[in-house]
């Protein structure tokens, strides 16, 4: 494997806050990294300083001559006006490419997109949709190094999927090469072949493992596993050498000067790593019941929900029962939190519906996370947001001051005074977080509390909503999450239709039965229009005329092969091997893609035809 990119001690600081330093980092032709690490670790501006666009303190960055890397940043900055194929020609511009291939690349890569209108200004997409243009403009110039920072951001578990199967084919649209920030676990294993973690728990500022993401955390458990032995080995040994420093005068000086040089250097080694075995603290997530016992809790009866004219849901039924733990998955903008806002609206008697009936019991307590960040004012200093009526806090009927409150989540005191707006969307998550764990509760409604938390808070928030005696329905893409929680799923079908699914797998192949449905009647009715085209007198060169006789044969042949996938896809017996089903998505998405470019291809020879 040839080096791409190499960082020679490398250390970053903005004023007293200090990132890394010393850190070392070879990327080679083929290696696909996580990168991982604790918010405020300088995992965004590790990626920034790859790419060249910040330097470091102090080290050297060695790029090979010629690399080309694509920057792919948290935000999507696109020409607002312009539509989505302007936008990557646009990002084209300095490329020395006829213009015909530059056109022929953005077509074959917005082909991968999937956006159904592509002739509507980037400002009109959702962020969603936003999300895969901005992926795809950072693929157009086919880096040698994509540097991606969180691209699973605004994006659906569809949109996820998607993403995989785009950075993970051997096509060549696809990069060979990337550095990935990611919090979503299950892409990480899907995706990635080393994983990097920044910390200052280790003392190099990282733990690098050439291995998937489970094979990263066995090793990281037998490095821990170690520190700590190694840890206790030196605290007996500076035991031994302290006692032996406070004998008297005269024992001391019988001894080498060496002795007494190397206890206190024992000292400064233990202090060193009881540093870093404590620098990486865990937020003290523990949400509270109220221990109630009544068998019904919330009971939904033929509920429909429409917002804007659009049936969000249509004859909704299901029951929530103490240690009830349902995860609501769809498309993004379906309803999830829609739905949620309205239960919590009818629990709280702030609303009617327009049909069915919201069944809750006497005096239910909800505690809801929203994903709007904008419900702590953002002038309000983080002081007052953690302990609203003054300087401490209740907690299980206990009283702890706002100092100690603050470190259990992650907070420093000198923090306290700091406006809310000015924190991280991590920070200000925990804030919420925090909040709610102070309201004892029968359900728990949580939309998207996983957005900005890093993998250690993920760990920590999935611990306790597994051990909370309550009930929980909660939104989210967070697949692991959703596997790790939730005994069920209330899937969006579209159309209003929602149904009550073991897991997000079953949900996305019913998801999938009903679009390969909508796909065939598309495909027959654009077949018989090329077939009526084909009457029509035309000419095209000798071979073309040999391409476009076979055409239909190669057609029918690829939704043949479709066909016989779909029909794979809904054998039960594969819904148990996720690795094998992922793979024959894989192969179904292939396929498609295929007989689709077929169609493209007829269609032009077609209009060559008739000139």
């Amino acid at each position: 494997m040839s080096m791409l990119l190499s960082c020679r001690a490398i250390s970053k600081a903005y004023g007293a806050q200090k990132l890394f330093a010393g850190l070392d980092l070879v990327i080679h032709s083929g290696d696909r990294i996580g990168l991982i690490g604790p918010n405020g670790s300088g995992k965004s501006t590790l990626l920034k300083i790859l790419c060249g666009r910040e330097e470091p303190d102090s080290g050297a960055v060695d790029r090979r001559s010629n690399l080309v890397i694509s920057h792919l940043d948290q935000g999507d900055i696109f020409l607002e006006h312009l539509g989505p194929l302007e936008n990557l020609l646009e990002a084209l511009q300095s490329s020395p490419l006829p213009e015909a291939q530059k056109l022929n690349r953005a077509q074959a890569l917005l082909s991968r997109i999937e956006i159904e209108d592509q002739g509507r200004p980037v400002s009109l997409l959702s962020g969603g949709w936003r999300k895969r243009l901005s992926i795809c403009r950072a693929l157009v110039n086919e880096p040698d190094l994509l540097v991606m920072d969180e691209p699973t951001n605004h994006l659906d578990i569809a949109g996820i999927l998607w993403l995989e199967r785009l950075i993970g084919s051997n096509s060549v649209l696809s990069p060979s090469t990337f550095v990935v920030v990611s919090h979503d676990r299950r892409f990480l294993e899907n995706c990635t072949n080393r994983t990097v973690e920044l910390g200052a728990t280790y003392p190099s500022g990282t733990f690098q493992v050439d291995d998937t993401y489970s094979g990263f955390l066995e090793k990281k458990v037998q490095f821990l596993d170690q520190q700590h032995k190694l840890e206790e080995k030196l605290a007996n040994k500076v035991r031994r050498e302290t006692e032996w420093l406070r004998r008297g005068p005269k024992a001391r000086t019988t001894k080498a000067k060496y002795r007494i040089e190397e206890a206190h250097r024992l000292h400064e080694q233990l202090d060193s790593l009881q540093k870093q075995t404590r620098a990486a603290g865990d937020i003290g997530i523990d949400f509270s019941a109220t221990g109630r016992k009544t068998k019904k809790l919330m009971e939904v009866r033929n509920l429909r929900l429409t917002v804007d004219e659009k049936v969000l849901c249509l004859d909704l039924n299901f029951t929530v029962s103490p240690g009830t733990r349902i995860g609501l998955v769809g498309p993004n903008g379906c309803g999830k939190s829609s739905l949620l806002n309205l239960l919590y609206e009818c629990a709280g008697g702030e609303t009617e519906v327009e049909q069915g009936i919201v069944k809750v019991a006497e005096n239910l307590a909800l505690a809801s996370f929203t994903q709007d960040r904008r419900t702590v004012n953002p002038h309000t200093s983080l002081r007052r947001a953690l302990a609203p009526e003054g300087d401490a806090v209740v907690f299980r009927g206990r009283s702890l001051h706002v100092v100690s409150w603050a470190k259990r989540f992650l907070f420093r005191p000198d923090q306290l005074d700091t406006p809310v707006g000015t924190l991280s969307g991590g920070e200000q998550a925990r804030i919420l977080i925090a909040d709610l764990m102070r309201q004892p509760a029968d359900i728990l409604l949580l939309d998207e509390p996983t957005n900005d938390l890093d993998i250690g808070s993920l760990d920590v928030l999935e611990e306790s909503l597994v051990e909370f005696e309550g009930a929980v329905l909660l939104v989210t893409h967070d697949r692991y999450l959703l596997d790790r929680v939730c005994d069920a799923v209330l899937g969006f079908l579209g159309g209003g239709k929602i149904a009550m699914f073991g897991d997000y797998l079953q949900w996305l192949k019913a998801l999938s039965e009903g679009s390969a449905a909508s796909d065939r009647q598309v495909k027959s009715e654009k077949k018989k229009t090329l077939e009526e085209k084909a009457r029509k007198p035309g000419r095209l060169s000798y071979l073309e005329q040999l391409e476009y006789d076979r055409m239909e044969d190669d057609i029918l042949a690829g939704e043949q092969t479709c066909a016989e996938l779909e029909k794979k896809i809904e054998d039960p017996a594969l819904a148990t091997d996720p690795v094998e089903l992922q793979s024959v998505w894989e192969q179904l998405d292939q396929a498609r893609q295929k007989v689709e470019q077929l169609y493209l291809r007829w269609d032009e020879l077609e209009r060559k035809k008739v000139q």
